[in-house]
């Protein structure tokens, strides 16, 4: 199932808003969680800063990242099917230079991480909204936004 949350100037900058320069891109947000999908399709929106897309399905996210461009991934790391970790490793095979930012709940846990499957950025939740909009401002800028389409 996919769902996609659009600000109310769908991505386009209103005279004298916070987006007058224009949107730092494009985000695919992989997260299960309603609310934590909420949370961050909202905070990486608010001012028309970014556009996101959101799925649960890492499936997917898989093939919305082989279509389209994307400017950053953030992913949680419990997933259904796959962890977070594995996603990463396929998404890199997809597009290798697409930035992701892995959300976990576990910050004191190890846990594996697949082959290929290092984040860029790591976030323990609950994150803040200013914490996640600064890693994607950092972040998004140092792919060569990734996907094809």
């Amino acid at each position: 199932m996919q769902s996609s949350a659009h600000s109310p100037h769908n991505g386009r900058a209103q005279p004298g808003s916070a987006a007058a320069a224009g949107p730092c891109g494009r985000v695919l947000v992989i997260e299960d969680d309603p609310e934590a999908a909420l949370f961050a399709s909202y905070t990486l929106e608010k001012g028309g800063r970014f556009a996101v897309t959101h799925t649960t399905d890492p499936a997917v996210a898989l093939a919305l990242a082989a279509a389209e461009p994307w400017d950053l991934a953030v992913t949680d790391l419990d997933l259904p099917v796959i962890s977070g970790t594995e996603l990463i490793a396929a998404l890199r095979v997809i597009v290798p230079h697409l930035p992701v930012i892995l959300l976990t709940a576990h910050p004191g846990h190890e846990f594996p991480v697949a082959p290929g499957g290092r984040p860029d950025g790591l976030l323990v939740k609950p994150v803040s909204a200013d914490r996640l909009f600064a890693a994607a401002l950092a972040l998004a800028g140092q792919g060569d936004r990734g996907g094809r389409g």
